[in-house]
């Protein structure tokens, strides 16, 4: 019974891994890519200003 006590922790933490590539598998594309894509849009675009605004070039 030592072996079976041995071998349920890595496998139970494999089935909870394999299980949270499917779900980020899964949640990729479709409706919540344009929300995604969105923020991370909106995040480039503070930074970007953020980065002007700090550093003005001299014209």
């Amino acid at each position: 019974m030592d072996y079976v006590s041995a071998l349920v922790p890595p496998v139970v933490m494999a089935v909870f891994f394999i299980a949270l590539i499917v779900i980020i598998v899964k949640s990729q594309g479709g409706p919540n890519k344009t929300k995604e894509d969105g923020a991370v849009d909106a995040a480039l675009a503070r930074a970007e200003t953020a980065k002007q605004t700090a550093r003005p070039e001299n014209v």
